[in-house]
């Protein structure tokens, strides 16, 4: 039987069942007249708060990763990491059509991801940051891990 109710661990005391990390050993779940449940961690301690960055830093990781959240354009920020790419050299790379690239990078670019720079006639396209390299290849490597 598994248990998933987010509550602490606990043991019983008298009986030969046991629920650790969810599961329970054997029997009912129920504790009888001789058996009790006792709290593994002392509930008069707490851990101590993480100090956190200020709000508006964690809004702003969090539409970060809002816009690295879709699969193009994680792409399109693996592509870039080699360098300025334009619209054309995009949508060759990545075999999907130029509105469905260009959408993408209008999110990226709003989410000051990627710039845009007119060199001739083509707008070329660059990430403003190599960090957001680091975080996107991370993510793809752990979910990339078996």
């Amino acid at each position: 039987m598994v248990w998933d109710t987010g509550a602490p661990t606990r043991h019983r005391v008298g009986g030969r069942h046991a629920r650790r990390g969810g599961e329970m050993a054997s029997g009912s779940g129920h504790p009888t007249d001789h058996e009790s449940l006792v709290d593994v961690h002392d509930p008069g301690r707490h851990a101590a708060p993480v100090p956190l960055p200020p709000q508006r830093v964690v809004s702003a990781a969090g539409e970060l990763l809002r816009a690295l959240s879709a699969p193009l354009r994680i792409a399109i920020v693996l592509q870039l990491r080699e360098g300025p790419r334009c619209v054309h050299e995009l949508v060759d790379a990545l075999g999907v059509t130029q509105p469905l690239v260009s959408q993408h990078l209008r999110v990226l670019r709003s989410s000051k991801v990627v710039s845009a720079h007119r060199q001739g006639r083509e707008i070329r396209y660059e990430l403003l940051d190599d960090h957001l390299v680091h975080i996107v290849e991370a993510a793809v490597g752990h979910a990339g891990e078996e």
